[in-house]
């Protein structure tokens, strides 16, 4: 293969990783566009859409669409989907997908539930905030600032505490089904390409919580912010910043589990973890606009 034939080998392969991105994304390359979905951005159809998705598709995809014991998952993480853009989950929803046991439900629902069902799937394959759980919002906030106590660890647009990870652009960056186990779970099946994967979720380096034995005996808990040969920098749980010299400290214990409870779902009455969720799954910091020239940052002045 000489050179010339290299760099179409090369051109041919980048247009068809570019089709593949394209369609993970939900684009359509050079095909005519499909009808648009009426329900997309729409959160009261969303939240519609989720309803008629609990009604009518958990017994076999699961509840959140975490797949059920008939059917696979509709919002795995790194699920290489058949179906990829809303016209196409649009189709198999309404004329079922031959040759499997996912029937049809065009003579159940209307065109316009459906979308909504669409919707809603879409909003799954995304972050939280493109499909925010259904609650009371305003009291899931008093329950995380109070009954909850998340705000002794957690931070959100300035308010709360430095201990744990800032949580102010949280449905932006996580999934649904993240937030709830990382409120649940210690240990967490994450679906991925190939199967099924077992996963313990160790503390982050970042907020690798310690105990501190000082020099007069007294114990100190909270989260190692840096470390070398020398000294320590600890986040005490009282939200104070204490440097050490690792020579006067009588011990440094890594705790191998992470300081966030994962018992929210006995803590809080099921209403309350619904309104919880509602308020974590709207947490979101809306990006500024790029600068001139295509770079991300803040407006010119």
């Amino acid at each position: 293969m000489n050179k010339y034939s290299i760099a179409i080998f090369g051109a041919a392969a980048l247009v068809a990783a570019s089709a593949g991105v394209l369609a993970q994304r939900g684009g359509r390359g050079g095909a005519p566009a499909g009808p648009a979905n009426p329900a997309i951005g729409n959160q009261q159809a969303i939240q519609e859409g989720e309803a008629i998705y609990n009604q009518t598709c958990t017994a076999c995809h699961g509840k959140d669409g975490s797949a059920g014991e008939m059917a696979p998952a509709v919002a795995a993480p790194s699920r290489r989907y058949n179906r990829v853009t809303d016209e196409q989950v649009f189709d198999a929803v309404k004329a079922g997908i031959p040759q499997t046991q996912m029937p049809p439900f065009g003579g159940k629902l209307s065109d316009d539930q459906i979308w909504k069902i669409v919707a809603y799937i879409h909003g799954l394959r995304g972050t939280a905030i493109d499909a925010p759980t259904q609650g009371n919002a305003a009291n899931g906030e008093q329950i995380f600032w109070n009954k909850g106590q998340c705000g002794t660890c957690h931070m959100i647009k300035g308010k709360g505490s430095l201990l744990g990870p800032d949580l102010s652009n949280l449905a932006r960056m996580r999934k649904t089904q993240s937030i709830v186990n990382a409120l649940t779970k210690e240990i967490h099946r994450i679906p991925g390409d190939g199967g099924t994967h077992d996963s313990v979720l160790m503390p982050l380096q970042t907020y690798q919580p310690v105990r501190v034995t000082l020099p007069d005996g007294k114990v100190m808990n909270g989260v190692l912010r840096n470390e070398d040969s020398f000294s320590l920098q600890v986040f005490g749980t009282d939200n104070q910043l204490y440097l050490l010299e690792r020579a006067k400290v009588k011990e440094v214990y890594y705790q191998p589990k992470s300081l966030m409870p994962t018992d929210y779902d006995k803590r809080l009455t099921p209403q309350e973890f619904q309104d919880l969720m509602a308020f974590l799954t709207r947490l979101y910091v809306v990006p500024l606009p790029p600068l001139p020239g295509g770079r991300g940052g803040p407006p010119p002045a």
